[in-house]
């Protein structure tokens, strides 16, 4: 085995690791469909103005549930709710995206792009477990991944439109 294959599967062992230690706590709910709609068309209202992220990520479905639960847990699990609306908007906009490339190295290219992206996610919203260690990891850890994927999304959608 190659190293820089041993280093990926060694990642991807801890990436699987971490993922089950966040997931301790999962939302007990899926989005509403007018949740979905709610983030759905504010993303597509602001796609270009630079407001997409401020005005769309967090205060039409993370904020609102956080307000109605009063631990860690719950505010972890607001946010990952979202996050599920965010991140079927990601994988639309990466098929999307995916469609409309014809060159094959340059579909590889954005694969590579993604997979890099990936790493740089998971790797960043994980350290806050081992840089908090205390109740507020778990919502950090979540808000983290909220924030990531939306930010990503909204990227997707713009390279979509170039």
């Amino acid at each position: 085995m190659k190293p820089d294959r041993a280093g990926l599967i060694a990642f991807l062992a801890l990436a699987v690791i971490l993922a089950g230690t966040s997931s301790s706590h999962a939302q007990n709910r899926q989005p509403t469909a007018a949740e979905i709609k709610l983030v759905r068309d504010c993303a597509a209202k602001h796609p270009d103005d630079g407001k997409g992220e401020e005005e769309c990520a967090f205060r039409l479905v993370a904020d609102l549930c956080v307000e109605k639960v009063n631990d860690n847990h719950g505010h972890a699990d607001c946010f990952r709710i979202e996050t599920v609306i965010w991140d079927a908007i990601l994988n639309d906009n990466y098929k999307e995206l995916m469609e409309a490339i014809d060159d094959k190295d340059d579909q590889n290219k954005l694969k590579e792009m993604q997979r890099a992206w990936i790493a740089y996610r998971d790797t960043t919203c994980h350290f806050y477990w081992f840089k908090i260690h205390g109740t507020m990891a778990g919502p950090m850890t979540a808000a983290c991944q909220l924030r990531e994927i939306a930010r990503r999304a909204m990227l997707l959608a713009f390279f979509v439109r170039v």
